[in-house]
């Protein structure tokens, strides 16, 4: 993949993207059916560019456009159930500018935060394939390049957590078994769970687990307010530490 100047370069090319051909149909598809609710928008039906502060010290992988939520509005987060969850936590941890987010022209602002997906289409029963998480990998590698303030990356579920992994390894700053080492030169095994904090030695960025604000998870009391503040306090204090 060639490298890009900034962000907004990479972005133009990522909503042109039709490598996928399943995720491709299944966009269009969802655009063109629409939710009886949404009938009068016009869906966005692309993949879904990143989004927020380019000088962002904290950088936040989610997994996928939602069918009628960021398929729809053309932003990640925006528009759905998850998102509802999401911004409000990071309006309250001050990485927002406002707690609500119904479309792209409504004012929000995010800051000292971007925000992206590790797959950029919305994909059937939200479960994108190995192949297609693969096709989308490029972006999250050139996205990483150009955040040139980052200090740590936010990963909401486990299919984003494990996507930064593979990143670390394809820079050559994770080991391909697993095995990372501590600031104070202990070696462990990387594992999901809710609010874990992972920290490196070699310059790489923190690493921060959350459960993903689905609403699988935030319905069921699985992720709580609660839960998800703690979070972005938690990410709030790093980035504050200097």
């Amino acid at each position: 993949m060639p490298t890009y100047s900034t962000l907004d370069e990479l972005n133009e090319v990522t909503i042109a993207c039709r490598k996928c051909p399943r995720l491709t149909a299944w966009r269009e598809q969802m655009a063109r059916q629409k939710r009886k609710a949404y009938r009068d928008w016009d869906y966005w039906g692309r993949p879904v560019p990143g989004f927020g502060d380019p000088a962002a010290q904290v950088w936040v992988v989610g997994l996928a456009p939602g069918a009628h939520g960021s398929n729809r509005t053309g932003r990640n987060f925006t528009g759905d159930a998850s998102g509802d969850f999401l911004y409000p936590a990071l309006y309250r941890a001050g990485f927002a500018s406002q707690p609500v987010a119904v479309s792209r022209d409504d004012g929000l602002a995010l800051h000292n935060l971007y925000l992206s997906a590790a797959c950029r289409c919305v994909p059937p029963d939200n479960k994108p394939s190995p192949d297609e998480l693969a096709n989308c990998f490029s972006y999250l590698l050139e996205e990483f390049r150009l955040l040139q303030n980052l200090r740590g990356i936010v990963a909401l579920g486990r299919v984003a957590f494990d996507s930064v992994l593979r990143l670390f390894q394809a820079q050559g700053l994770y080991r391909a078994q697993g095995l990372y080492r501590t600031q104070e030169g202990h070696s462990h095994k990387l594992k999901f769970a809710h609010n874990r904090l992972y920290r490196f030695e070699s310059g790489l960025p923190w690493l921060l687990a959350s459960y993903h604000p689905s609403r699988q998870n935030t319905q069921t009391g699985r992720l709580t307010v609660e839960m998800f503040d703690a979070v972005w306090q938690q990410a709030r204090t790093l980035c504050d530490r200097g």
